[in-house]
C-alpha cells in the first residue's frame, strides 16, 4: 500500500513524528503516557470497535518506535514500563524486528478456497470430478467445498466454467514468500522467526497495521543532541521518496538542517561492490571455479540463502554489501563519527546488527521515519529552498536501487575492464520466485550465471519502508542514473 496515504501510514507517520519531537525537545520520556490521547482524540472510535483499543494499539506502535518489544498482552503495563532501557544513543535491534500487535489483528480467516454465489450447480460439476480428494459435494443445487477434506490445491478454482469458486487469503501470509506467518490460539498472525528473513511485506500488506518494525530514531537523534558526528547514508533508491520538490541537493541540505553532520550517497559503496563482484565473476565463475555467482546486497535474499539453503552459501559473493562499504568509506574521513544508513529496507535493520557489522553502522533507520524526522522538525519541500551538492556517485551503483540494476552494474563493469568474457545474467524479484530460483541453481540448472536476487518485487524501491509508489520510484531512479557523470566507476573505487 505504498503511495497511497491511508489511515495506516499515517498514524506510522505521526507516531515517528511525535517520537522525534521527544527526542529534539528532549521531553521527559514518561509524557508518552499521553500521547495516544493526543493521536486518537476525541471519545468516539474512528477504525475500530472501540477507541480504547485504538489508543492501545497506538500505545504498542510508540514502544516498537522506541525500539523496545510490545507488552504482555495479558498483564497491566504501561507503555513506558522499561523505557530507560532505550533513553539511550546507541541502540542496536533486538529480535524479533518485526511483530505483530495483538490487539491490531483483524485475525483474518487463512488460506482456503470458497465458493461463492455465482456458482450455477452446472451438470457438468468439473470441480467435483478434479478435487484429488472429494472434498467437494452438491448441497441444495450448488457445489459445497468441505474444508477438511480440502489441501487448498486450487484444481477446482482452474476448472470452474463461472469462476465461481475463489480463493481467500490472509494478506499478510499472501505477501510472505517464505510462509512465516503463522496462527496462534486466538486466531491472530504469528511471524515465525525460525522461518522470517525480515524483508517487511507483511508489514506493508496488512490492511490493520497490525504488524511493525522497532525503531533507532530516538537514540539517533539523542545521540545528535550530545554533540556526536552523525553521517547519513542515502540508500540510492531515496529519490522521489519525500515528494517530486525534494530534489537530492534539497534533501542533502534537509539532512544537514536537522542535525547530520555530512550525508554520503551509498550508490558509492555500490560502484564499489559492482567492481568486486565483477572481478569475482570472472575469476570464479567465467573460469568454471564456481558454478554460480549469487548477489550479496539485498540482506534478505542473503539470509533466504543461507537459512533455507545453506548448500549455496559458497555462491553468495563475499563483497561488502553498499551499506558497509560507504560506511567503511565515510569512516576513513570520519573516523569517531556515528553512521546512519537511510534507506527503503527493514531487513537492513538485522544486517548492522550483526556483529561483524556493528562497528561500521551505527543506526539503520527507513525513509518513511526519515519523513517523521523531517515533519518533526517543520521541514516541507514544498516550500524548502536549500540546497547542498549531492553527487558522489555513478550511474552504476545509483541503479542497484531497481530490480536487475544490480546485475546490470556488474555486467557493465565486466565489459568495460574483462572485454570479451562472456556473462550470463539472470534475477528474480520477491522471495517466492527467489526460492525457485536457489532450487534450479541447486539442481545444476544455473551453471555459469550471475544471479540476482531481490527479497521486495521491484528492488529496493520496494521496499517496507519507502513511502512512494513502485513504478514513480523506479522512474526516479533511472533519472538520477543517468544524472551521473559516468555509468561505469573506475577501477580505483574500490574500499
Amino acid at each position: 500500500m505504498r503511495g497511497i496515504q491511508t489511515p495506516v501510514r499515517n498514524v506510522r507517520r505521526r507516531i515517528f513524528k511525535e517520537i522525534a519531537k521527544f527526542g529534539y525537545e528532549q521531553r521527559n520520556l514518561q509524557d508518552l503516557e499521553d500521547l495516544p490521547y493526543e493521536i486518537i482524540p476525541g471519545e468516539v472510535a474512528k477504525y475500530r470497535d472501540s477507541i480504547y483499543r485504538e489508543r492501545a494499539i497506538v500505545g504498542e506502535r510508540l514502544r516498537l518506535a522506541m525500539g523496545m518489544s510490545l507488552n504482555p498482552a495479558d498483564k497491566p503495563t504501561r507503555i513506558t514500563k522499561g523505557i530507560d532501557e532505550s533513553n539511550i544513543s546507541e541502540k542496536y535491534y533486538e529480535p524479533p524486528l518485526l511483530q505483530v500487535i495483538p490487539s491490531a489483528c483483524n485475525e483474518c480467516k487463512e488460506k482456503a478456497f470458497i465458493v461463492g454465489e455465482q456458482c450455477q450447480g452446472c451438470m457438468a460439476h468439473p470441480c467435483m470430478e478434479v478435487c484429488p480428494k472429494k472434498a467437494i459435494s452438491f448441497k441444495d443445487g450448488y457445489s459445497y467445498i468441505d474444508q477438511e477434506k480440502c489441501i487448498k490445491c486450487g484444481q477446482c478454482k482452474k476448472v470452474c466454467p463461472y469462476g465461481a469458486i475463489y480463493e481467500r487469503k490472509r494478506p499478510c501470509a499472501n505477501a510472505c514468500g517464505v510462509g512465516a506467518i503463522e496462527t496462534d490460539y486466538a486466531g491472530r498472525a504469528k511471524i515465525n522467526p525460525d522461518k522470517c528473513v525480515s524483508c517487511g511485506m507483511c508489514m506493508v500488506n496488512c490492511p490493520f497495521g497490525a504488524i511493525a518494525d522497532k525503531s533507532q530514531i530516538y537514540q539517533l537523534i539523542k545521540a545528535m543532541n550530545e554533540g556526536a558526528e552523525v553521517i547519513a547514508i542515502l540508500a540510492p533508491a531515496f529519490v522521489g521518496q519525500f515528494g517530486p520538490k525534494a530534489t537530492p541537493n534539497k534533501i542533502k541540505a534537509a539532512l544537514l538542517d536537522i542535525g547530520f553532520a555530512d550525508v554520503w550517497e551509498v550508490a558509492v559503496g555500490a560502484d564499489a561492490g559492482a567492481l568486486e563482484e565483477a572481478k569475482h565473476y570472472v575469476q570464479s565463475v567465467a573460469t568454471g571455479k564456481l558454478p554460480f555467482l549469487l548477489t550479496s546486497c539485498c540482506p534478505s535474499w542473503s539470509m533466504l540463502g543461507k537459512k533455507y539453503f545453506p548448500e549455496v552459501i559458497d555462491e553468495i559473493s563475499n563483497a561488502l554489501t553498499p551499506m558497509v562499504a560507504t560506511a567503511r568509506a565515510a569512516r576513513i574521513t570520519s573516523p569517531n563519527a556515528k553512521i546512519v544508513f537511510v534507506g527503503p529496507c527493514v531487513a537492513k535493520k538485522l544486517e548492522a546488527s550483526r556483529r561483524t557489522v556493528r562497528s561500521e553502522v551505527d543506526f539503520v533507520i527507513t525513509f518513511e521515519e526519515l519523513a517523521g524526522m523531517f515533519d518533526a522538525k517543520e521541514i516541507d519541500f514544498n516550500t524548502y529552498e536549500k540546497e547542498e551538492e549531492l553527487n558522489d556517485a555513478f550511474g552504476a551503483g545509483r541503479g542497484y536501487a531497481v530490480a536487475s540494476g544490480v546485475a546490470g552494474a556488474i555486467k557493465a563493469c565486466i565489459d568495460e575492464y574483462y572485454p570479451g568474457t562472456e556473462v550470463k545474467i539472470d534475477h528474480v524479484e520477491g522471495l517466492a520466485e527467489c526460492k525457485k530460483m536457489l532450487l534450479q541453481a541447486k539442481a545444476g540448472k544455473k551453471k555459469g550465471y550471475l544471479i540476482e536476487g531481490m527479497g521486495c518485487p521491484g528492488g529496493c524501491v520496494a521496499g517496507a519502508g519507502t513511502n512512494i509508489p513502485v513504478v514513480k520510484a523506479q522512474i526516479q531512479v533511472k533519472k538520477f542514473v543517468k544524472e551521473a557523470e559516468d555509468f561505469v566507476p573506475p577501477e580505483t573505487a574500490q574500499y
